[in-house]
């Protein structure tokens, strides 16, 4: 189903995934408001969007609740992507993590319920899985989070279900799997891996490995993110409502592998970056070994159907990449 002629509100709407959703949904139809502080997000990737008149930016914090109250105002779905990402993040920095990813979080949901929006469709996060050793990850097992960043995310999730057998608002939390992409930011102390490998590589320089390069993740494309939301946001099933689901393609890939994919599709733009070598460091604190995701439940309740596996999401991701870091 499309989702069209509706008003969102998207927090975090400057950052990575909000603004792929922004330019999904303004393109059919909806009216976007877009609430992101800019502690991460970057106005150059909504900057397009200011002179479009169904787009509304509100630069304002969701730890602030007077600005979740006015953001909501006349909205028909939340999708709530805002918060404070990265594990070696939240280790480093527990208190703003908490803040923003549970007190911003009950601000939203608050706002939403006072302003009688039915649909909060949020981003929750695999991390959540902690340290239960079964994979693939299936939604009702998860064990205990390894991080201050994991147990805000899950404590999102036990929020959702209290508001909506509380107040009725209709929740649905995506759990993201390493999702990489398009104007995915490489810079930083807490870049993601995929552009910061594909940085590195650009510019001759030896990505990092923590660890002996065997873990393993779902890398997600950012596309199938998209799909997941606009799915979540249109789904109509009862039993598809109030739940959380797992928000991957369905395959494992070790870091190693994932190192010599992106110097196989790069050196086909410049021959020397196969001639990068990796280096590994220690371990790094918080890092859970393995990630596979089953995605039965969101095939089954959503019609969730991921496009793109690892390879053909990197082959678009590399040439924005190519494209935008030169």
């Amino acid at each position: 189903m499309i989702l069209n002629n509706k008003k969102l509100l998207i927090t975090g709407g400057a950052g990575f995934i909000g603004s792929n959703l922004i330019e999904r949904f303004i393109g059919q139809n909806n009216e976007i408001i877009c609430l992101d502080n800019l502690a991460t997000g970057k106005l150059k990737n909504i900057r397009r969007y200011f002179d479009h008149d169904k787009f509304t930016f509100i630069e304002g914090d969701i730890r602030d609740y007077d600005t979740c109250r006015k953001a909501v105002e006349g909205v028909d779905v939340v999708l709530h992507q805002a918060a404070m990402g990265s594990v070696p993040r939240s280790i480093a920095d527990p208190i703003t993590t908490n803040e923003v990813n549970i007190g911003g979080f009950v601000n939203m949901l608050t706002a939403t319920k006072e302003a009688n929006v039915k649909r909060f469709v949020y981003a929750a996060s695999s991390s959540t899985y902690g340290d239960h050793p079964i994979l693939p990850k299936i939604e009702d097992q998860i064990g205990s989070p390894m991080s201050p960043y994991a147990v805000t995310k899950y404590v999102n999730e036990l929020y959702a279900k209290v508001y909506s057998d509380l107040y009725g608002i209709e929740t649905i939390g995506l759990r993201y799997f390493n999702v990489f992409g398009r104007r995915q930011d490489p810079n930083g102390a807490y870049a993601a891996a995929i552009p910061k490998f594909i940085k590195l590589l650009i510019t001759y320089q030896s990505p990092h490995i923590y660890g002996d390069g065997m873990q393993s993740r779902d890398f997600t494309y950012i596309d199938n993110v998209i799909q997941a939301n606009e799915l979540a946001a249109t789904a109509v099933q009862m039993r598809a409502l109030n739940t959380v689901y797992n928000i991957a393609y369905g395959q494992a890939t070790t870091v190693t592998e994932l190192i010599e994919t992106l110097k196989k599709y790069l050196s086909e733009f410049d021959p020397h970056i196969a001639e990068v070598e990796a280096v590994k460091d220690e371990k790094r604190v918080g890092d859970i070994l393995h990630s596979l995701a089953s995605i039965d439940r969101a095939r089954e309740l959503l019609d969730y159907n991921p496009e793109y596996d690892l390879r053909s999401g990197l082959k678009q991701a590399i040439r924005w990449y190519w494209e935008n870091l030169q």
